[in-house]
């Protein structure tokens, strides 16, 4: 009902994402983090094609092809749920790779906001990563970013 009032007065509609790449949904949910404080830096988007590469393995062409897919839905995004859903089919170690690199992301344009943080906070619990092993990550990201 919450979601169909959303739909009604943004005046955009969810995109069809039936049987998402994870990969893409991944893609889509860093694309995310870092349009939460409203800007979408080249910063922000390099970084993302870094932690595709390293945290999923993608070859470079995949990743230019993923980043662009997961941009496109992240612009046309509602909420992190239509993407959560596939990413939390991934191994809990490749989960708590991605929620490392959300951290990366928010930290590429110079400083985490309070909203980047509460954002990455929740795709934690809906991919089902744990408090500490969030907060282990977080510390990675800083330690990295620095």
């Amino acid at each position: 009902m919450l979601d169909a009032l959303k739909k009604l007065f943004s005046g955009r509609s969810e995109p069809q994402i039936k049987g998402l790449d994870p990969e893409v949904a991944t893609a889509a949910l860093l694309v995310e983090v870092a349009l939460v404080d409203g800007v979408y830096a080249n910063l922000e988007s390099d970084q993302i094609a870094e932690i595709l590469l390293d945290s999923l393995g993608l070859d470079a062409e995949r990743v230019d092809d993923v980043l662009q897919q997961g941009e496109e839905l992240a612009e046309n995004a509602i909420g992190s749920h239509q993407f959560t859903q596939y990413v939390k089919k991934l191994p809990l170690l490749k989960r708590v790779k991605i929620i490392e690199g959300l951290y990366l992301v928010s930290m590429a344009d110079g400083a985490a906001c309070k909203f980047e943080e509460a954002f990455i906070r929740h795709v934690a619990s809906l991919l089902y990563v744990d408090d500490i092993r969030r907060a282990q990550a977080r510390r990675r990201a800083e330690s990295r970013h620095i």
